[in-house]
């Protein structure tokens, strides 16, 4: 499948059950909602989707699973976060084998790697497969920042076409459009910078509060880009005490109870995750039934065209 990494990604979540095995039922309900909303694409694996306690097999059960549900509708991405460069070579062998028709990259884990480490890295995934490669960079989070300097390097694989910009350092989607045009297509990675990041440029958006508001979500970036700024802000200012749920430690569980409000997931995750308790619960529970209560009633924003 070909396919341009432009307009809404979610991180889907992965689902569990109380019994702490994938839950595939209520994936696929998710999935499902994310179709019928509009997303471009859906990325399994990352931050959300608890990839560091996914086992190769679940992943493969969850990407393999994902393709037929999908049924050729928007193309299915798999994040490679690993702590060796043996690993994550295995990792994207095994998303070309089972379908994956896209990859997202982290530098790697546990380990703070300096330029030329990181740019080998990068360089070395990316000549052993012809997939599509977009940049994770979250430098707040990983540590490892992928700099202006390391993308010019690596501008000679051409397979590398895409950065999630996490930085949150809005100014920085300027600097790299300034830097290269639109060699790499940039796609914001954090929440409560979105609507500033569509508006210096980006031409998409990872998303994470997607999972549990994919209309809002979609209706959001698609006003955005057709210059209907107005329209976005009302959404966007309703959004923001939910967007900013992105932001914190406990994401996972934040954004996972806010589907299980939705009606559209459940809050169970794996250890050493804990689902919320107590007065932490409560707090959080009340941002995102205020959310819900006060939900906007969107334009119309499916045939919004987006050049």
């Amino acid at each position: 499948m070909q396919f341009e990494w432009k307009g809404v990604f979610p991180a889907l979540t992965t689902k569990f059950t109380a019994a702490d095995i994938l839950d595939l039922h209520l994936f696929e309900t998710n999935l499902n909602a994310q179709l019928d909303a509009g997303v471009n694409g859906i990325i399994l694996g990352g931050t959300l989707g608890e990839a560091s306690v996914l086992s190769t097999e679940e992943k493969e059960l969850l990407v393999k699973f994902a393709i037929e549900k999908v049924n050729g509708k928007v193309p299915v991405v798999l994040n490679i976060a690993e702590g060796s460069t043996r690993e994550a070579l295995r990792q994207a062998a095994f998303a070309k084998e089972w379908g994956a028709q896209g990859l997202m990259i982290l530098p790697p884990m546990r380990y703070k790697t300096d330029h030329r480490e990181t740019v080998t890295y990068f360089k070395t995934i990316a000549d052993s497969t012809d997939l599509p490669i977009m940049i994770y960079n979250n430098p707040v989070d990983y540590k490892t920042d992928v700099t202006l300097d390391m993308f010019d390097e690596l501008q000679s694989c051409s397979n590398i076409n895409a950065i999630k910009e996490s930085t949150r350092d809005v100014t920085n989607v300027t600097r790299l459009i300034n830097r290269f045009g639109d060699r790499y297509k940039i796609l914001c990675g954090v929440d409560p910078l979105a609507m500033e990041e569509l508006l210096a440029g980006a031409v998409g958006w990872v998303a994470g509060l997607v999972c549990a508001f994919p209309k809002e979500t979609v209706a959001l970036y698609r006003l955005a880009k057709t210059g209907k700024t107005e329209e976005a802000l009302k959404i966007y200012r309703w959004f923001m005490p939910l967007l900013e749920l992105d932001i914190h430690a406990k994401l996972v569980q934040y954004i996972k109870l806010a589907e299980m409000q939705a009606g559209i997931g459940s809050e169970y995750v794996r250890a050493p995750r804990l689902t919320l308790v107590g007065e932490e619960r409560e707090r959080i529970l009340k941002i995102i039934n205020a959310g819900i209560a006060t939900r906007p009633i969107l334009p119309e924003f499916f045939n919004l065209n987006i050049s």
